[in-house]
């Protein structure tokens, strides 16, 4: 008698690799840049297609942790805050003559804290949902802000400082090498780690995950605390491009965030989506803007592209869920 073998794997299936959600973002991506490239012949240029990138990766990089919390079925909705308060607390420590590169230091440590705080608010209020305590501490972080600087700018930065927004190595934007970096290390951390299938396990169901000995509150204050700590880091790119800050930088960040994961098919009911399609949709939604912005497209109608994006990317799968189940009836 022949042992029998259990496996999960499923036999490899060509229409099910590709009806996947990341291909429908490339398909996006090729028809936005042939649009792009009939709307403007500058749009093709090597040299603007990289300057564009400096436009918009300082937030993606708030968007890879992100990831993790709508994985968890959680969100947060403080991390612009938590830029603007990292930012101001960095500029007005310089400003009254910190080094530069100690309020660097600090303003890591700023947001890092920041994150920690959401995440030990979350999992000692159960009873709360993220969403609410992040909009406190949105709230109150932006308050922070506002009582150190109040509507004064801080800046007179040294010209190296510029380098993070605006440097390159080679003919490559510096912000490209550090975001790829932070992809590569995140992807990592989610696909390649019992972290991640543990942060998978918890978005599927938080109690089963709990039962079977995941330290659900540990990994739940680690992922906002993650969160704020890339809050800090775009703080420090998104200023030196600036080249100054004021209390209100990085106003409407929360929500470009979570448009980009959730375009890039992370399910907001937890538990399901892949690091590479939120990556994609930062490019997607950052050359569309760049495209639409070089002829000179009101920013309502850019909106409107992408809710109708969002609307797709959450219709998509649900369309196919529910024929999955009619076959099956």
């Amino acid at each position: 008698m022949e042992p029998r073998i259990v496996t999960n794997k499923q036999p490899f299936s060509y229409k099910r690799f590709f009806l996947q959600w990341e291909w429908m973002l490339v398909l996006l991506f090729l028809a936005i840049t042939v649009m792009n490239m009939n709307l403007s012949e500058f749009y093709w240029d090597y040299e603007n297609l990289r300057d564009a990138t400096m436009g918009f990766l300082d937030k993606a990089f708030i968007v890879l942790p992100m990831v993790f919390v709508i994985i968890l079925a959680d969100i947060d909705i403080s991390v612009a805050s938590i830029v603007a308060l990292s930012s101001v607390i960095m500029a007005d420590l310089f400003n009254r003559g910190v080094p530069l590169e100690l309020a660097m230091i600090i303003c890591l440590v700023v947001g890092t804290v920041c994150g920690w705080i959401n995440g030990m608010l979350i999992v000692k209020y159960k009873e709360l949902s993220s969403v609410i305590i992040t909009l406190s501490t949105m709230i109150i972080y932006r308050g922070i802000a506002y009582m150190i600087l109040e509507d004064q700018a801080a800046g007179s930065f040294p010209d190296w400082f510029s380098y993070l927004g605006w440097g390159y190595v080679g003919s490559i934007p510096f912000i490209l090498i550090v975001f790829t970096v932070f992809a590569v290390l995140f992807s990592l951390l989610l696909h390649k780690t019992v972290f991640g299938r543990q942060l998978y396990a918890m978005g599927n169901n938080t109690t089963a995950a709990r039962f079977s000995g995941i330290r659900v509150d540990r990994i739940k204050v680690i992922v906002f605390t993650l969160a704020g700590l890339m809050a800090a880091v775009t703080a420090l790119f998104l200023t030196s491009r600036m080249g100054s800050t004021r209390p209100n930088i990085a106003m409407g960040y929360e929500l470009d965030v979570i448009a980009m994961v959730v375009l890039g098919g992370i399910s907001t009911a937890g538990g399901k989506g892949r690091m590479i399609g939120a990556i994609l949709a930062v490019f997607l939604i950052g050359f569309l803007r760049y495209g639409l912005g070089l002829v000179n497209v009101q920013a309502q109608i850019l909106l409107i592209i992408i809710g109708v994006l969002l609307i797709a990317a959450v219709a998509v799968p649900q369309l196919k869920r529910s024929n999955r189940l009619t076959r099956n009836t």
